[in-house]
């Protein structure tokens, strides 16, 4: 079996997907347009969940492309062999044109032709839905296998929990088929998947997912009339995988990243590797965040950027790396990425200064930090059954690094969990810091107390992050499609007001109001709003039409569209423009729908705040009265 690398997996997947007569897309913006349910592009289907529930396409019926993701549900698992936070997944989508037959067979194909991925067939197992009480075993994959040779021992019938997808309580769904490889090298695949698919050495490396019925609000599954494929196919895992890694970590992404830092996974203790994963982890995914955008804050977006890089920090102080360690990991991202993300480069000036201007803001929290640990020391040390008060919160693990200024005497009780876990919340603390400032003074912390104390604040986080994934707007009511269209006139406005150097950072969409944020590095002045909300008004009033067109990327710009700031669009793409009664334009923009047919509809618009966001960008949210 052929090694691969990681820009040869990407290569091959765009062309074979080209062969079978697919619109290759490029990457979404890791920042959701308009979707206020999630924070970040989680999986390859996120931006396309609009076309799957039947929107068309500016791309056709066919699309396939490779979709930057960042995942921070397990943030605390990164550093072991499969864990990530930025990944890429390859995927391909049918909007209601090819269904199963097809996409099994070029997904046997891509995986097991020697033009491909030249997998030998007895390294691969596949698993097909079961059936239940629901819905049926999904026969019409299983005969799809066995026809393109695969041994029947080789395909599982699994429950809906392991092959069927939904993307809320409702909504369209249906089984999926998955695909499996053998990792272990010096032992032959076992005959029969069914009796091992739970061996760890089964490791999953594509899933086609075939979304066939809606789930009715009664739990009923009614056949949907245009039936769907979605599919995708981890890029870290595969290229990991066919190279005979133990671990993502071990493939030529991550490897020159270890080495521009000195560190060697070869060398280091095994809980040493893991702080050396989640620094090029969370430094490669900090890259990513800023290039699209985001800046370091104590909110949403901001707010996990912030934490992965000050948690990143905290393990490179740990580790002693060189001073310099931060901007050399950066630039090396930028150059194992430029080829297959040239943006990165192109805005390297201000990636590096948000992630280096994020590093200078360190000492100022990282001195309340340290006195706040030599108080709780000192009290503990000669009053360790008194209680001690919680610190204030300042925004979780967004704070910086230990680097000295441990009592070096100590004695008595040692730090209870509760002290230790709200020296992680309020300034940043990792538990292993903690235990090693207390460690260096003779101290021990009480371990049991902190997991109880972290696991009520995670289940307090869950609990208050819960949430669906809908996709594009918070939905399609009458009322958030006003806003939506309000939030076009909105971005032409400020561009006529303020200066064409305005452009959209982001929106969030909901039935009471329009959340709009853009570049802009001054305050608005209440004159400015005035203007600005007036001129909404006013087009409002002149009962505009909104009018969608599908035109080739280049006639878009020529046309003056504008869109989300840093955004890449495909070769065909989605405009609204609206246009008053003399046929003069109002504004055109990228943007997939919905709107209303015409403002006169969206009733009075009023902007009842502004504020900043972060360095350059404000923030604007406005509403419909």
């Amino acid at each position: 079996m052929k090694k691969i690398t990681a820009q040869e997996l990407r290569n091959k997947w765009i062309e074979f997907f080209k062969t079978k007569n697919h619109t290759i897309i490029p990457s979404a913006s890791l920042v959701p347009e308009n979707d206020p349910s999630v924070l970040f592009t989680m999986a390859g289907m996120f931006p396309l969940v609009p076309y799957l529930m039947g929107q068309e396409h500016p791309g056709g019926n066919r699309v396939a492309n490779i979709q930057k993701c960042i995942r921070t549900i397990d943030i605390d698992e990164v550093g072991d062999n499969t864990h990530l936070t930025f990944f890429e997944m390859m995927g391909n989508w049918s909007f209601g044109d090819y269904f199963k037959k097809e996409a099994i067979e070029w997904s046997f194909e891509f995986l097991t032709d020697e033009k491909w991925l030249g997998i030998p067939l007895d390294r691969l197992a596949f698993s097909v839905f079961a059936g239940d009480d629901d819905a049926p075993f999904d026969e019409e994959s299983y005969n799809h296998w066995l026809r393109l040779g695969v041994p029947a021992e080789r395909i599982a019938k699994l429950p809906k929990e392991d092959n069927w997808w939904i993307a809320g309580e409702t909504g369209p769904c249906g089984p999926d088929t998955e695909m499996f490889f053998w990792i272990d090298d010096g032992t032959p695949a076992p005959a029969n998947f069914q009796e091992t698919a739970s061996d760890k050495r089964w490791v999953e490396i594509w899933n086609d997912v075939f979304m066939e019925f809606e789930k009715k609000s009664d739990g009923s599954l009614v056949p949907l009339e245009n039936k769907n494929v979605d599919t995708g196919m981890g890029l870290d895992r595969v290229v990991a995988v066919l190279n005979g890694h133990k671990s993502v970590y071990d493939t030529e992404l991550f490897t020159g990243m270890f080495d521009v830092i000195g560190l060697s996974q070869d060398i280091l203790s095994g809980d040493e590797v893991r702080k050396a994963r989640i620094i090029v982890d969370h430094i490669r995914a900090s890259v990513f965040i800023a290039g699209d955008g985001v800046e370091p804050s104590n909110k949403e977006r901001g707010y996990i950027l912030r934490r992965l890089l000050r948690r990143a920090m905290v393990y490179a102080k740990l580790l002693n790396l060189q001073e310099n360690w931060l901007k050399a990991l950066v630039g090396k991202v930028m150059e194992e990425y430029n080829e297959a993300y040239p943006e990165l480069v192109v805005n390297s000036a201000k990636i590096f200064s948000v992630i280096e201007g994020e590093q200078d803001k360190f000492g100022k929290t990282l001195e309340k930090g340290l006195k706040e640990f030599s108080k709780l020391f000192e009290r503990r040390m000669h009053h360790p059954g008194d209680s001690v008060a919680t610190p204030p919160q300042q925004g979780g693990e967004n704070s910086p690094p230990f680097q000295g200024g441990v009592p070096t005497e100590g004695r008595g009780g040692g730090l209870t969990g509760t002290d230790a876990f709200n020296l992680y919340q309020t300034y940043g603390f990792p538990l292993e810091l903690t235990e090693e400032l207390a460690e260096s003074s003779g101290q021990e912390v009480n371990r049991e107390e902190f997991s109880s104390e972290f696991k009520k604040h995670q289940d307090l986080s869950r609990t208050a992050s819960a949430g669906t994934f809908k996709g594009g707007l918070a939905d399609h009511s009458d009322i958030v499609v006003r806003y939506h269209t309000a939030t076009h006139l909105l971005h032409k406005a400020l561009r006529d007001i303020l200066g064409e150097e305005v452009w959209q950072k982001g929106s969030n969409i909901t039935a009471e109001r329009t959340r709009f944020d853009f570049t802009y590095p001054q305050k608005m002045t209440d004159e400015q709003k005035q203007q600005v909300e007036d001129l909404v008004n006013k087009w409002i009033e002149a009962d505009a039409e909104m009018k969608q067109e599908m035109m080739p990327l280049e006639k878009a710009k020529e046309l003056g569209a504008i869109g989300l700031f840093g955004e890449k669009y495909a070769d065909t793409v989605s405009i609204y423009t609206a246009t008053d009664k003399d046929g003069n334009v109002i504004s055109r923009e990228f943007c997939g729908g919905p709107h209303v047919e015409h403002t006169g509809v969206i009733g009075k618009f009023r902007i009842a705040k502004e504020e900043a966001v972060s360095a350059g960008v404000r923030r604007i949210k406005a509403v419909i009265e």
